[in-house]
């Protein structure tokens, strides 16, 4: 509770006095309803194996989440930003998603800088930029931007280099990091999930009951802590030509001591991955690509390392057609485990379909139908008595207001 109200004081001190002495403010806001078919399996947030944010089947209304984000403009250099959610899928919760300040000379040659401090999002989704960091596209993120969103947040300072030439644009950023030594946790011990459950600072995670003892209360674990005294970096490189479109490749390592845990039992993970992704318009088809390779490691006993491999990969159309938007993405993912056994290879691998139509006859409103499909193998959950194949089909009507 007292880090909750910690972070609530950083986006206080970020944003109020904005209000005041702000040359701009901004102020937006959404809220989400859905009717959800769920597939049967219960999902990773109720405990269970599935992979879908909503399970248990059956139709039913459900919240999709509301959030408010304030952009105020101190000086022409000086940015302000703060974003809150709410959400109550496993447990009502008040976050912050990001608190940040930035700073960016006005520059007129063709080189600009900028400074960016607080806690924010990394620079790795060309697919989540609407607002309160969803989709424009789909109501469920793809399983790396899941995964982006429930267990990655910087919170330090990043640096930002732009040349803007006639054709193109180059951009470098580059942070140092810390509190988000357990990220990679899920990825281990749930393997991928397809969910648009964003976690805020003051989020507490919860893990599938398999991956713990099994006891109540179920094991929850806060993914941004320091559990050590290691500093993460991410690098980043983006390149950018009207008419062509955009690609971006990451490098992450948040440089985690793997033998390093909490007195309550929350490791640190030492996680380290490449991404890339691209986008380009053909006509009114826009096209997303991305691919993500990395690993992460506990070691939990010395001399004793856990290694967990991790790969996925999408492809995305969407068409602009108005105020329709049809879209398709499909994807792949997997993990390899190196705990695995001989002739008996743990871990998952898998594959989704998401089609979803999105009609937004004003402004402030958007109505989205998506169904989503999951085929994948997970190994592990022969452990508690489940086929290691699961077919998982989750269907939803969404109605977003935003002001």
């Amino acid at each position: 509770m007292m880090r909750c109200a910690w972070w609530f004081c950083l986006l206080g001190s970020a944003v109020c006095p904005s209000l005041v002495f702000a040359q701009d403010v901004d102020l937006h806001a959404y809220i989400d309803g859905r009717l959800v078919a769920a597939p049967g399996e219960t999902s990773w947030t109720k405990g269970g194996l599935g992979k879908t944010r909503f399970g248990d089947g059956g139709t039913d209304a459900q919240f999709g989440g509301a959030g408010l984000v304030g952009t105020a403009q101190l000086t022409p250099a000086l940015l302000a930003l703060g974003e809150i959610q709410f959400q109550t899928t496993d447990r009502p919760t008040v976050s912050v998603i990001e608190a940040y300040v930035r700073y960016r000379p006005v520059s007129l040659s063709r080189w600009r800088w900028s400074v960016q401090v607080g806690a924010f999002l990394p620079p790795i989704s060309l697919e989540n930029d609407a607002i309160g960091w969803t989709s424009p596209w789909t109501l469920t993120p793809s399983a790396i931007n899941s995964w982006v969103g429930e267990e990655l947040r910087v919170i330090g300072a990043e640096g930002r280099v732009e040349w803007r030439g006639d054709a193109n644009t180059w951009e470098l950023h580059s942070a140092l990091f810390r509190r988000n030594d357990p990220a990679g946790d899920l990825l281990a011990d749930r393997g991928w999930s397809l969910s648009d459950l964003t976690s805020g600072l003051g989020s507490r995670l919860r893990e599938p009951d398999e991956a713990g003892s099994g006891s109540s209360p179920a094991h929850r674990y806060d993914p941004f802590q320091n559990i050590g005294s290691r500093i993460g970096w991410y690098a980043n490189l983006d390149w950018r030509a009207a008419g062509l479109g955009r690609i971006s490749l990451m490098r992450y390592d948040n440089r985690a001591d793997p033998t390093a845990h909490t007195e309550s039992g929350v490791f640190a993970w030492h996680t380290w991955f490449t991404s890339m992704g691209a986008s380009t318009d053909t006509g009114p088809i826009r096209w997303i690509a991305q691919v993500m390779d990395g690993a992460t490691v506990i070691e939990p006993v010395d001399g004793m390392q856990f290694k967990t491999r991790f790969r996925s990969a999408f492809l995305l159309a969407g068409w602009n057609r108005g105020n329709w938007r049809p879209a398709l993405r499909i994807e792949h993912f997997s993990t390899h485990d190196g705990r695995s056994e001989a002739g008996i290879p743990q871990g998952e691998h898998g594959n989704a379909v998401t089609a979803a139509l999105n009609w937004r006859p004003r402004d402030w409103l958007r109505l989205t139908a998506e169904v989503l499909r999951i085929d994948s193998v997970r190994m592990q959950r022969a452990d508690v008595g489940l086929s290691p194949a699961s077919m998982l089909t989750q269907v939803q009507l969404g109605i977003r207001l935003i002001y």
